[in-house]
């Protein structure tokens, strides 16, 4: 396995337990990134640590402080930290089991690969995942990842697990102090007729793969122009504007024109350029 684990302990189950280890599950390696250039000399700029009495000092001779009034702070070292021991730092225990659908959306947040350490542990390791399997349930733990104490959600994934961290309740916001202020509208029941039958037409199934950053496309783009010694223009397509004055007319002519078909059929619309005339002509 390449990738380094982000954390290492052991997962507990009453009194069974395990050495596992959790991988991130997503990464940012495909992301386009940028460096600050001084543009006078193409020089790369350093960002050094500096105290503003006696100038530059080592990234590795600095510690952390807590602000406890203007300018003042508590000093914390490595060692300092070490001393805070909770059981969650090196075990993951499972407290309790839920439903997955008990977990609201707003809550969920990183994924972690929960994989068993090789040896005498695997065969507990199999024992906890069937278990929940059988179950249908998703268990819930502490952990301390990153110096914050986060909650688990565990559910099982193929030979493995898949660990989920929870946001805590202060960290979501109410969402009634965004939508109480929306104004109560009765929406007309054939509108939304239309536009159910418009959803029908581009239902389809999720396929992550067919998700492209067209942003992060057009940098590279960009790149590549500008590499070349060109000025890196990428035009993109300003969308139309969306002032629609008869919502009824606008919903039957995106009824007519189905759009947004999810089959490799779609690709082929720009060969019905008659119907698109007829449209514009009505």
């Amino acid at each position: 396995m390449a990738a380094r684990p982000t954390w290492q302990g052991h997962l507990k189950l009453s009194l069974v337990t395990c050495p596992v280890a959790l991988y991130t599950a997503t990464t940012s390696t495909n992301d386009v990134r940028f460096h600050l250039i001084n543009p006078d000399t193409n020089n790369r700029i350093r960002m050094v640590p500096t105290d503003p009495d006696t100038g530059p000092v080592e990234r590795s001779d600095l510690v952390r402080g807590y602000e406890v009034s203007k300018d003042e702070y508590v000093l914390f070292d490595d060692a300092d930290f070490d001393q805070v021991k909770l059981e969650s730092t090196k075990t993951i225990s499972i407290d309790r089991f839920v439903d997955e659908a008990d977990i609201d959306r707003l809550y969920w947040a990183d994924p972690f690969f929960v994989v068993p350490e090789k040896g005498a542990g695997v065969e507990a390791f199999a024992v906890i995942r069937d278990a929940m399997k059988k179950q249908g349930k998703v268990a819930l733990g502490q952990l301390v990842l990153r110096g914050k104490e986060r909650q688990l959600a565990l559910e099982v994934r193929d030979k493995g697990l898949i660990a989920y961290t929870l946001r805590a309740h202060d960290e979501v916001r109410d969402a009634a102090d965004y939508f109480d202020d929306i104004p109560t509208v009765k929406a007309d029941a054939d509108m939304v007729e239309i536009a159910a039958r418009i959803i029908g037409q581009k239902e389809g199934d999720f396929d992550a793969s067919q998700f492209k950053d067209r942003y992060d496309e057009a940098l590279r783009e960009m790149i590549k122009a500008k590499a070349k010694g060109g000025k890196g223009v990428v035009d993109i397509a300003e969308p139309d504007d969306t002032n629609v004055i008869d919502l009824m007319a606008a919903l039957k002519n995106s009824l007519k024109g189905g759009g947004g078909d999810k089959k490799p059929a779609a690709k082929k619309a720009p060969a019905k350029k008659p119907a698109a005339k007829k449209k514009s002509a009505a």
